[in-house]
């Protein structure tokens, strides 16, 4: 006689009726927590919460970053090397155009120094007093070159400067939560772009060449670029605005820094 086969029980099994639900609610639990626990250890890849935390001070215009400190140091560099070479554009200059340039970059650097020392004593920042090494190659440069020679020099060694600093001043400006920062960020934006203006308004930079410097070096180069000598035209920019009545413009020392208050 042949066993009947017996009907399957239900509710029993682990895919089946309430473990299956079970089941379920684990598996969704586990993708929860197992992102959490991958990461708990992993260091930020952009250190960006650890540049905050350990370089970021509280003052009472708003979050220092060490960006901002280091923007108001390449300000205060920028009026070192830029002021006197300026003033050699005024006085050797060959054309009208170049030593207007000249007259742009004494101008605007005498204003934006005093800014820069004024932002930097309230906010406790050392600021150095002699241009770095890369700038003190350049006014090297500059002294030693005559002529035309000194007019290519010049216009394509302060436009080269300048484009660099150009693109810093626009990433301090969009991320600073410090006010005086970005008060200064936007004189110096106005400062550079009329640097960068009157430059170019001289004729002789070299834009092909500019563009491989910025991409091959966009940090500070350890020389200044060499441009092979070329004719150029010369466009005569807008006016300077009138100079200051002192003949020469000597960056004054940078005064001794107040810690910067903190929050409290």
């Amino acid at each position: 006689m042949r066993a009947r086969s017996r009907p399957p029980v239900q509710g029993r099994g682990i895919f089946t009726g309430t473990g299956l639900i079970i089941a379920c609610l684990a598996a969704t639990l586990a993708a929860l927590v197992f992102p959490i626990w991958s990461y708990a250890d992993r260091s930020d890849p952009t250190g960006a919460v650890n540049v905050l935390s350990a370089q970021t001070v509280s003052t009472r215009y708003g979050p220092l970053s060490a960006l901002d400190r280091d923007f108001v140091v390449k300000v205060r560099l920028a009026g070192l090397w830029e002021l006197p070479a300026g003033e050699m554009a005024e006085q050797k200059g060959t054309t009208q155009a170049v030593r207007t340039a000249g007259r742009h970059l004494v101008d605007g650097h005498a204003a934006l120094d005093a800014h820069v020392r004024s932002v930097a004593a309230q906010l406790g920042v050392p600021i150095p007093n002699q241009p770095n090494a890369q700038q003190q190659q350049w006014l090297a440069t500059l002294t030693e070159a005559q002529g035309q020679d000194f007019d290519r020099q010049f216009a394509n060694i302060a436009r080269l400067a300048h484009g660099r600093v150009f693109s810093v001043v626009a990433q301090v400006r969009a991320g600073t939560q410090n006010t005086l920062v970005r008060d200064l960020a936007d004189d110096a934006n106005t400062t550079v772009l009329d640097h960068i203006k009157v430059l170019e308004a001289t004729g002789y930079v070299d834009f092909a060449a500019l563009a491989q410097q910025l991409a091959v070096t966009p940090s500070p180069a350890a020389s200044p670029p060499v441009f092979a000598p070329s004719d150029a035209i010369p466009v005569v920019p807008s006016p300077a605005p009138a100079p200051p009545s002192a003949s020469t413009y000597p960056l004054p020392p940078a005064a001794s820094s107040p810690p910067p208050p903190h929050s409290p």
